[in-house]
């Protein structure tokens, strides 16, 4: 038998807890384990894990915590000027700089003086143009030029104040002048650079827009067209006139009007917006290398500075290029004798090698028109040398005419003397020839100074009032509104192709805060001009119409009588067809300078090369070229035409340029921040 042993007593575990008063800790019996909770006893267990690491377990760490401090360090640099920039601003223009940001459609961009061209770019800086289709491997312009956006916002406000017609009140608000006028008040939204604070720095770039850099727009059929047409008239003007002022694209031969090559300076911003860049750089290095103003030749005051310093200071502004400003300012200085008069209102004429001016030999009186109409270019010329001669001169003569007697309600008379200063020819007033280009650049200096010499605007806004209340009437059958002549007293019912530039001065002066009834009045006006058009047997205006103002049987609104019947291929239809598509967006205005160009190519192209322009416009199967193509047809007429075709309104911004009245953009002017 097996003996059976007893089991062992059961096991009794238990654990003995002490409190110690004096330590505040737990003893713990287990083993003769103890916790202990203390600041020292933690640092010690710290550190002996962190002795238990590998060598490489610390090394990584240490690593991390190194990157940490120093992505702070720089977090913390980056963040500190931003900060103090934006808490040392004052409120208002913290909320101005809001605003900004393409949230208000009238905000103005501002253009500064675009950078010296780089030497290591060749004859001519490339181009920065819009992206045509693959038939033309170029791009078309303007180039995304440094563009900054202005502090201010637009301000045009209404006021409830009621005032007399044919008055203007100037108001004082906070140091700031403002006109009134018919219930609109306008402010200046931007403040003129003074031209004495000349900017040197020209090769400093400036930061730009995001909105400048907005993708191309493609060109269209209707541009493209234009662009062939230019082409053509270029190939007659460079087998047949290089280098000299004009075409006569039958006889395939030239004519002098200065000697300076007028057509080849006209046309060059033309050949940057419709991206020609080959045509450019063979005109480019002509300037270069042939164009030579020390000449024994006398030249007319106004037609230079329009065409020839105009040209050659927008394309400076367009390319970059600063051969074209130092030829603008060797222009530029060689007509100042002009304003060497006993008054203050310049002769007509200069001898640019000599250095001597004169009236013509008829007469001592110079045209309003001619004198009030070079301010744009030699002001322009001033803020980009700091020479204050130039726009001193000029602004000499507006501030004279301004206060002249003479007047009608605004309108002024034709002629002034050079040795008074007095209006002459007294009672004969018009929109047309000799006059026009006053009331055109009274708005435009407006502008180009940044809404701030109110002079001129209350000037314009008072001649635009003398024009409805003596100039404005209306034809029969159809109705159509036109502006005609007034003559001591006695009305006549004729109008100049010329005056076709006043519905877009309208259209650009409401787009600027003038009031709304101006662009009603140039919507009436231009469907005139587009009958001028459509009433012809060609298609194409004559010089110069007369309206019929009774009702009779069988008679047109459009007269034309045979002295006034030839057509010069000029721009002021389409002009004004382009600034009221670009306001309006009604594309009836496209519509009808595609129907010009057509006629212009069915009835004045000459398959040699060139277009010329012709004696009958009522004659199609013989419209009589006159063997001529004149400037502005590059200058003005097709470039006009282009920019109308195009749907980018960006392409010569009108809210950052202001064309002169041979269609060269320059520069709204801006402050130095």
């Amino acid at each position: 038998m097996y003996s059976a042993s007893l089991p062992p007593p059961p096991r009794r575990d238990f654990i003995s807890v002490t409190l110690s008063p004096s330590a505040g800790g737990i003893e713990a019996a287990a083993g003769g384990g103890g916790y202990n909770n203390s600041k020292a006893w933690r640092r010690r267990s710290c550190l002996r894990k962190w002795k238990q690491l590998s060598r490489l377990q610390r090394s990584v760490i240490l690593f991390v915590f190194a990157f940490l401090a120093v992505c702070g360090v720089i977090t913390y640099a980056n963040m500190t000027e931003p900060w103090k920039s934006l808490t040392s601003r004052s409120p208002e223009e913290q909320k101005t700089d809001l605003e900004i940001p393409g949230l208000n459609p009238a905000n103005q961009a501002v253009l500064p003086i675009p950078k010296k061209a780089d030497p290591n770019l060749g004859d001519y800086p490339d181009f920065s143009l819009q992206k045509p289709p693959k038939e033309f491997p170029v791009r078309r312009g303007p180039p995304n030029l440094p563009l900054r956006p202005p502090r201010r916002n637009s301000k045009v406000k209404s006021t409830k104040a009621e005032e007399q017609p044919g008055q203007a009140v100037q108001e004082h608000k906070t140091d700031k002048s403002v006109i009134s006028w018919r219930g609109v008040v306008i402010e200046p939204d931007q403040i003129t650079e003074s031209p004495s604070n000349k900017i040197k720095e020209l090769d400093k770039p400036s930061p730009v827009e995001s909105e400048d850099q907005k993708e191309p727009v493609p060109l269209n059929e209707r541009q493209m067209a234009v662009i062939e047409a230019f082409r053509h008239a270029w190939k007659g003007y460079k087998e047949f006139a290089w280098g000299h002022d004009e075409l006569k694209p039958i006889s395939k031969s030239f004519s002098e009007w200065f000697g300076l090559g007028l057509t080849l300076i006209d046309a060059l911003d033309t050949m940057w917006i419709l991206g020609l860049k080959e045509e450019f750089a063979e005109a480019r290095k002509w300037v270069a290398t042939d164009l030579n103003f020390d000449k024994n030749v006398d030249v007319n005051l106004f037609e230079s500075a329009i065409r020839i310093l105009g040209g050659l200071l927008s394309t400076y502004h367009l390319s970059g290029d600063t051969l074209f400003l130092e030829k603008a300012k060797d222009i530029g200085s060689r007509l100042m004798p002009a304003f060497s008069t006993p008054s203050k209102i310049p002769f007509s004429d200069v001898n640019i090698g000599r250095g001597t001016a004169h009236p013509p030999r008829w007469t001592s009186d110079s045209t309003v028109a001619e004198v009030t109409s070079i301010q744009l270019e030699f002001r322009e010329l001033s803020r980009l040398t700091g020479e204050e001669k130039f726009q001193n001169a000029v602004n000499g003569v507006m501030q004279h005419v301004h206060t002249l007697p003479g007047k009608n309600d605004g309108l002024v008379p034709m002629f002034i003397n050079t040795n008074s200063g007095q209006f002459t020819h007294l009672g004969v007033y018009t929109l047309g020839a000799r006059a026009d280009s006053y009331y055109e650049y009274l708005l435009k200096q407006w502008i180009q100074g940044g809404k701030k010499e109110n002079e001129l605007l209350e000037d314009y806004v008072k001649g635009i009032e003398g024009v409805k209340m003596h100039l404005l009437r209306k034809s029969q059958p159809k109705r159509l509104s036109f502006i005609g002549e007034l003559a001591h007293g006695r009305f006549s019912a004729k109008m100049d192709h010329l005056v076709c530039f006043l519905p877009g001065a309208l259209a650009l002066g409401a787009h600027n805060g003038l009031p709304s009834d101006h662009l009603d009045l140039a919507i009436e006006l231009a469907e005139t001009c587009h009958q001028m058009y459509a009433q012809v047997e060609t298609g194409l205006s004559p010089e110069i119409v007369h309206f019929n103002m009774h009702a009779q049987k069988d008679r047109k609104d459009v007269e034309i009588k045979a002295a006034d019947r030839h057509n010069l291929l000029r721009p002021e239809a389409v002009e004004s067809f382009f600034y009221l598509y670009r306001f309006t967006g009604d594309k009836k205005y496209q519509d009808w300078g595609w129907e010009i160009l057509q006629n212009f190519n069915k009835y004045t192209r000459v398959s040699t090369g060139g277009y010329t322009s012709i004696n009958n416009v009522q004659n199609p199967s013989n419209p009589e070229p006159r063997d001529k193509m004149e400037s502005f047809f590059l200058g003005e007429t097709l470039k006009y035409l282009f920019l109308l075709f195009s749907d980018d309104v960006d392409l010569i911004n009108l809210d950052k340029y202001v064309f002169n009245t041979e269609a060269h953009p320059l520069p709204i002017w801006h402050q130095r921040k």
